[in-house]
């Protein structure tokens, strides 16, 4: 009995081991049904459906994929383009137990279709809802398998950045596929600080009427980038009528997203009359890989489409290849989903029942419980397909996303590069470029040579001024003084000057017309403040801003800037004082360092030249004491060049030639240095002390950027700055002085500096500041004059006009000596170093040759003595080498002269 009972405890611990097993273990159904929710009619639908077939027949004839489960494609009825009925047909797909629903062709579908999706935990999977704004925080059922138009719309932005495009319009349609991407458009523009000046609504369903009135206006503004975002179906109707109000010639910039790029792929025979309409145009369209898998696909096309039985047989798109690798996603995703134990099975959804209670219409949606699962799987799929590798980032995007840059020529489009936003704009295709560093940058952006609205190859300025438009109106200081800068002449809206002239030669080398007003700012009593009329132009009172404007920090903040069209600076005024003479005024043009290695040299050339004419020259010989005196007197009378010792020996005339250069020099910079520390004046400054100075007080011009200036870069305190209105006051300032309430310093930018001393010789400028400030015209934030007018000022300068101006005006015209230099620099050893190096090196070449000559006659001298006498010591040796030294050179000779005279004779007699 025992034993029976433990048998049949085995067996029943066996049976409950299989039945566990079989429960986490999944059962392959037969078929699985997945829904295709296109309109069948439409561009992108009747190619889809096409594709989806394809994809469904190879799925299901290779056993491989889902290993004997069939797919089952359940096809919605055609919705005739109708967006609520197309939502009615997807839920419909719904009901039919599909796991799985490829469709939503809209983004307005699919923003309506996911929320019922997210409740009944079927994945949603589209490849034309393209919307940037479906998040899968807010639409986790939702999976968009082609690339999204947030990177589209950066594509875009780079196009209009590469161009120096900083102004565009916008034709959208008022729907939730146009909103949504312009908006995202509007936002990758501003990174690059354009703007979109415009945005052009258009109806979902407008007529030509409404596309006219819309164009009208558009052709009204300035910029002429625009921007063409709109549905297929009345794509065309756009251009049909730009055509005939002639907005598609030179001059314009059409570039229409991938909508384009679409109709061209699909429609393959387009009447003749449209390639003139789109000839020029750019588009986009999503990039997939060149591959063998595509070009087979694209082989086969024909067939296809012929099975479907039209004979408006589509071309195939790109929606078609990512609706192809959507199907396999899919499959791929269910196949990981059997085995990780998922099985197919719908259950009565309770909660959506208790809320469409009285509509029974609804009854039939059900719940998918493997739903989340299969989600996973999806998201987790990483597969190649017909458009390339195919799996998705954190985000849900598919990695990777590119875009190819198309040009509409002729009766179709040629490739002009592509956009990825891993590598920018480029020529060269993305994969390629994945497999090297990232390198975005302005050098690294190309795009191959585009053929332009009006079939020409120069690229179009992008912007006009549009005629019938209204006049620019520039705000310009009205000064009370600087008149040469800026004049009003009397009453009227005419003015004079430097900035003006520079502003009306910048806009005679613009390419197109300006119509402009010029009206005065400020009171006419005072300066203007620049900072004032910035913020005018900032809120739009003003076109822009002509005149005086320092561009700082603080202002470019508020307005765009030219390139400047003058340098300008800090620049210190004070009051001349004259210099008091000193018993010591002599030695001030040399520093300490300066006259001590002046000293040495002329007692190491000195000592030099007794070397090498000792044994030469009589006038260096004789007494010890005789000697020195002689070698000091000839050394130092080498200044006046006045001696009249002899020198004999060739190295020795090198060596004074060599000295004498240096003398010159050095004598002629003393003379010079010591002429203008005597009649020179010293400068009054005493502007950088500490706040707590009371005496210290500077002025600036009121309104001037330089009273923060100086308080943040000099910490000067602010009790101590003094603002002052006319160049009286500045006089008057002067002259009272820090103690009677007027000022020790004025500080300004250095061409108001410039011209308010030339004619004020009592003061000078004691200290500059070079600062980057410069001069420039300020515009409105985007305005593309900021841009054109700055290279205008370029040319300008390149050609030497702006020079010209400047000269006529701003000229000096009296005391440009007094001053002209902040100080007086003493003459420093570092300025003549190189030049005591050569003398210097000189000097030991001509002692080491020498020496040289030396020795080889005393060899000579010590080899007739040691013939004639018996072996010397070496202290012998040396001390007839000193007798050598300071015999004379002549007594030598004399006595070789004497004994190759006796040698002679002797020869004679035998």
């Amino acid at each position: 009995m025992a034993v029976a009972w433990f048998l049949s405890f085995l067996v029943i611990c066996n049976s409950l081991h299989s039945c566990a097993v079989s429960a986490s273990v999944s059962t392959r159904p037969i078929s699985v049904n997945i829904g295709c929710a296109f309109s069948l009619n439409s561009t992108i639908g009747k190619v889809v459906k096409i594709a989806i077939d394809a994809a469904t027949e190879d799925i299901n004839s290779s056993p491989r994929v889902l290993r004997g489960t069939l797919l089952k494609l359940r096809v919605q009825e055609d919705t005739k383009a109708s967006r609520f009925q197309a939502v009615i047909e997807t839920m419909k797909l719904m009901e039919s137990e599909a796991v799985a629903v490829i469709g939503a062709e809209t983004a307005t579908t699919a923003h309506v279709v996911s929320h019922i999706a997210n409740e009944l935990n079927v994945p949603l999977l589209s490849v034309s809802a393209t919307d940037p704004t479906m998040s899968p925080l807010q639409y986790p059922f939702f999976v968009l398998t082609a690339q999204s138009d947030l990177f589209q719309m950066a594509a875009i932005a780079a196009i209009l950045n590469h161009y120096k495009w900083r102004e565009v319009i916008a034709i959208y349609s008022d729907d939730d596929d146009g909103r949504n991407s312009i908006t995202t458009l509007g936002e990758k523009v501003a990174e690059d600080y354009g703007k979109i000046t415009y945005r052009a609504a258009l109806k979902p369903d407008a007529s030509e009427d409404d596309i006219t009135s819309m164009l009208i206006q558009v052709r009204s503004e300035a910029s002429r980038v625009i921007v063409v975002h709109v549905p297929i179906a009345f794509g065309s109707l756009v251009f049909d009528v730009a055509q005939v109000l002639n907005m598609t010639g030179n001059g314009y910039v059409w570039i229409a997203t991938s909508w384009l790029s679409t109709l061209l792929d699909t429609e393959n025979r387009l009447p003749i009359e449209t390639h003139d309409k789109f000839l020029g145009v750019l588009t986009l369209r999503m990039h997939s890989q060149d591959s063998n898998l595509k070009r087979a696909f694209v082989s086969r096309w024909r067939n296809l489409s012929s099975s479907e039985g039209s004979h408006d047989l589509p071309g195939l798109n790109v929606y078609g290849l990512y609706a192809y690798d959507t199907v396999w996603l899919v499959a791929r995703a269910l196949d990981a989903f059997f085995k990780d134990g998922g099985n197919i099975t719908f259950t009565k959804y309770e909660k959506l029942y208790k809320r469409v209670e009285r509509f029974s219409s609804f009854r039939a949606l059900k719940f998918f419980d493997g739903g989340k699962l299969l989600l996973k799987k999806i998201e987790q799929t990483n597969m190649t397909g017909i458009t390339g590798p195919l799996s998705f980032t954190s985000d849900r995007f598919l990695l990777n996303p590119a875009f190819e840059v198309l040009n509409a020529v002729g009766n179709g489009y040629r490739r002009i590069g592509y956009w990825s936003n891993y590598s920018g704009l480029s020529i060269v295709p993305p994969e390629a470029l994945h497999q090297k560093e990232a390198n975005i940058t302005v050098s690294s952006q190309q795009l191959s040579t585009v053929i332009w609205p009006g079939d020409t190859k120069e690229t179009p300025l992008g912007w006009v001024f549009p005629s019938g438009g209204r006049e620019f109106v520039f705000g310009v200081p009205n000064r009370v003084y600087y008149r040469e800068l800026l004049s009003r002449i009397d009453e009227s809206k005419m003015f004079i000057g430097f900035c003006v002239d520079v502003f009306r030669a910048a806009l005679n080398l613009l390419p197109y017309p300006v119509s402009y007003k010029l009206e005065p700012f400020g009171d006419g009593k005072t300066n203007p403040s620049p900072t004032d009329l910035v913020r005018q132009v900032r809120a739009d009172v003003y076109d822009g801003a002509i005149g005086d404007i320092a561009i700082t920090t603080a202002r470019t903040t508020m307005a765009d800037f030219t390139q400047p069209f003058i340098q300008s600076g800090i620049a210190f005024v004070a009051p001349i004082r004259k210099l008091s003479p000193s018993m010591w005024s002599f030695l001030r043009p040399f520093t300490p360092q300066m006259w001590g290695v002046s000293a040495s040299f002329f007692l190491f050339v000195g000592a030099v030249i007794w070397v090498l004419e000792h044994r030469v020259n009589d006038q260096f010989r004789g007494p010890p004491k005789k000697q020195v005196v002689t070698t000091l007197w000839f050394i130092f009378s080498t200044l006046f060049t006045a001696q009249k010792e002899k020198v004999l020996s060739t190295l020795g005339r090198f060596v004074v030639i060599v000295w004498l250069l240096v003398v010159f020099i050095i004598n002629n910079s003393y003379t010079a240095s010591l002429s203008s520390i005597l009649t020179a004046e010293k400068l009054s400054y005493r502007w950088r002390v500490n706040a707590t100075d009371g005496s210290l007080r500077i002025g600036y011009q009121r309104g001037s950027f330089l009273r923060h200036y100086m308080t943040d870069e000099y910490r000067i305190d602010k009790k101590l700055l003094v603002p002052l209105n006319s160049l009286e006051e500045i006089d008057k300032a002067f002259a009272d002085g820090p103690e009677n309430g007027g000022i020790s310093a004025y500080v300004d930018e250095r061409p108001y500096v410039e011209l308010f001393l030339s004619t004020r010789c009592y003061l000078t400028i004691i200290d500059e500041d070079f600062t980057t400030f410069g001069w420039g015209f300020a515009f409105k934030r985007g305005s593309p004059l900021a841009v054109d007018i700055s290279t205008a000022i370029l040319q300008l300068s390149e050609t030497g006009e702006l020079q010209r101006i400047q000269d006529k005006w701003l000229a000096s015209k009296a005391c440009n000596s007094l001053g002209a230099k902040l100080q007086v620099n003493r003459l420093r050893l570092r300025g003549f170093l190189g030049l005591f190096i050569i003398c210097g090196a000189s000097c030991l070449l001509a002692v080491f040759v020498h020496f040289v000559l030396l020795i080889r006659q005393f060899r000579h001298y010590y080899s007739g003595h040691r013939r004639s006498s018996s072996r010397i010591s070496f202290l012998g040796i040396l001390q007839m080498f000193l007798l050598f030294l300071d015999q004379k050179q002549e007594v030598k000779i004399r006595r070789k002269r004497r004994r190759l005279l006796q040698g002679v004779s002797n020869a004679a007699d035998d």
